[in-house]
């Protein structure tokens, strides 16, 4: 009997799913965040149900890993995912939980299996598996699922979104587990009256917990609390947020270099549009973020935040490489982008399709390899160069007259030192800047120029 014990403990080691539920051995401090989400843009052409990862030093502008592809492609189920979810376990290991979804799949059809992944380090990954939270309701959805540790009962609580049995509304109900294999059958976790989908549960910030979650009734993110982990002990703390009646999916992020918090929202009219608030959790004083300040990954959809080592952001990036091309931010529209458009360069606001027109790749110089070309991704070869001052998607025609109009010096940014400008390389008095969101190359003399000239490389 302990050889069969002993030989079942290899097993579920060898195949990533032992999980301890025991005291965090001594790790080094987090430094950076890593963030999950699935993909979608506006027409579905760029809709991905797969988990994605990105990395960031300030948990406010994101490194796509693997070029913006999926880091971790569904098996089971319906082989599709939305929703991700990542936490780093009481052992220090790694688990990502979601939904079972396909693209254009079915919402509201009764699933009650969720996804699960687990790791030792963040790269190496078990096999995608089922596990079952919803276990004696056969009619409903089983949506969004999180994860916060109840030392109460030992075990994690994995908190979802369904209609209970005999139920009209949605609730968020809580089903527990000690090794993401089987879970306990599920109660109800909080029920405000209506409707409520999207939860986040934040653990014993001194010694208050707090439930995060978007409300039908208010379209909008609310927040509730409580002493305890109890179903059924939470109230609703603060006021509606959001501007949109679409925003969803709240995400409580804590600052590793201030104190305050981060609370990241998305939106489902438009997709694809993440909005953010920083601070007090325990105030429920929210502040949205000007856009100038972050910068979600595009086409990303429902993320999650976590903090990590800088020796995980480290590996992640050395085994799955970051992005190869970037986008390019306006600062005074900072929700608009560079693309082409019918050949001409313009800024316009994201989400828009096709979402590719914004994807460029830096090249060094044309004309001067210590200056910058930029190239578009989905359409190679062709290149921004300026004509006649006026600003042109065209291909490389291969002559010097086409490299020099091709081709730009960056500098620090006429109205931002921490963002960028470009100067043309043949005509060195004007910069690339937009006008009636246009662009164009200008001599710059006034403020208003200068804002308008002044970008930000991000993904």
């Amino acid at each position: 009997m302990v050889r069969l014990l002993r030989l079942a403990v290899c097993w579920l080691v060898a195949t990533g799913l032992a999980v301890s539920v025991g005291a965090a051995p001594a790790q080094a401090a987090d430094a950076a965040y890593v963030m999950g989400y699935f993909k979608e843009s506006l027409n579905g052409s760029g809709n991905v149900n797969a988990v994605h990862l990105a990395v960031s030093n300030d948990g406010l502008e994101w490194t796509p890993l693997n070029d913006n592809n999926a880091i971790l492609t569904p098996t089971a189920g319906t082989k599709g995912i939305r929703d991700p979810f990542i936490t780093r376990l009481n052992n220090g290991t790694w688990v990502v939980l979601a939904t079972d979804i396909p693209v254009g799949g079915s919402f509201t059809k009764p699933n009650q299996n969720i996804h699960v992944w687990t790791s030792p380090d963040l790269v190496n990954w078990s096999a995608d598996r089922l596990l079952n939270v919803n276990s004696t309701n056969t009619t409903s959805f089983s949506w969004a699922p999180t994860l916060h540790w109840d030392p109460s009962r030992n075990a994690y609580g994995i908190t979802f979104s369904t209609i209970p049995p005999g139920g009209s509304h949605a609730v968020i109900s809580v089903a527990y587990t000690t090794d993401f294999v089987t879970a306990t059958t599920p109660v109800v976790f909080f029920d405000p009256g209506t409707a409520v989908i999207d939860s986040h549960v934040i653990t014993n910030i001194n010694g208050m917990n707090y439930l995060y979650y978007r409300n039908d009734a208010t379209t909008g993110i609310i927040g509730a609390r409580s002493t305890s982990l109890q179903p059924g002990s939470f109230t609703r703390y603060s006021g509606a947020i959001g501007d949109n009646r679409c925003t969803e999916a709240p995400t409580l992020v804590k600052s590793l270099t201030a104190n305050k918090w981060w609370l990241w929202a998305d939106t489902y009219c438009p997709n694809a549009k993440f909005d953010l608030w920083e601070g007090d959790l325990a105030a429920a004083t929210w502040t949205k973020v000007g856009r100038q300040s972050y910068t979600a990954p595009l086409n990303g959809k429902h993320n999650t935040v976590h903090p990590i080592t800088a020796a995980d952001r480290d590996r992640l990036l050395a085994r799955y490489g970051g992005t190869s091309w970037n986008r390019v931010k306006s600062l005074n529209f900072p929700g608009h982008y560079v693309r082409h458009a019918n050949s001409v360069g313009r800024i316009d606001e994201q989400p828009f399709e096709p979402y590719q027109d914004s994807q460029w790749r830096l090249r060094a110089g044309l004309s001067d390899p210590n200056a910058v070309s930029f190239e578009s991704v989905n359409r190679p070869g062709y290149f921004l160069r300026h004509q006649g001052f006026e600003v042109k998607l065209m291909q490389n025609d291969g002559t010097s007259g086409f490299a020099a109009d091709a081709t730009f010096t960056r500098v620090t940014g006429l109205a931002d030192a921490s963002w960028s400008s470009f100067r043309s390389v043949n005509h060195p008095t004007r910069y690339l800047r937009h006008f009636g969101f246009v662009l164009r190359i200008d001599e710059i003399s006034t403020a208003t120029g200068r804002a308008d000239a002044t970008f930000r490389l991000v993904h």
